[in-house]
């Protein structure tokens, strides 16, 4: 767990990062808001959340050119599944920054 957060700055941590995940609405909704907070009373921590985050989000974007277009994300729900996989992932935190690398150089060349 984030040592010494409160639930509401790990809630603003998560939906924050959220909001910036390429390929959501970028608005926040009461579920998402509850959801957070689920998250924070099952212990994780934010760090595995943003990385679900930007696995997901690699993911979406690094496609073929001719693949169907995707839906946009609407909810923090979403990432569930990806958030789970985390969980049970042992990658090292290179990894994904390297996703992050990934994920800005391809939103940058869209």
């Amino acid at each position: 767990m984030d040592q010494g957060l409160s639930q509401q700055e790990y809630v603003n941590q998560v939906l924050e990062a959220y909001r910036k995940t390429p390929g959501t609405t970028g608005t926040v909704r009461r579920a998402d808001r509850t959801l957070a907070a689920q998250l924070y009373q099952r212990g994780l921590s934010v760090k595995v959340i943003e990385n679900a985050l930007v696995l997901a989000a690699t993911r979406r974007l690094i496609r073929p050119a001719d693949a169907p277009p995707l839906g946009t994300i609407r909810s923090l729900a979403y990432f569930l599944p990806v958030i789970e996989e985390v969980l049970v992932l042992r990658a090292s935190p290179d990894y994904f920054d390297y996703l992050r690398h990934k994920l800005t150089r391809a939103g940058s060349s869209r």
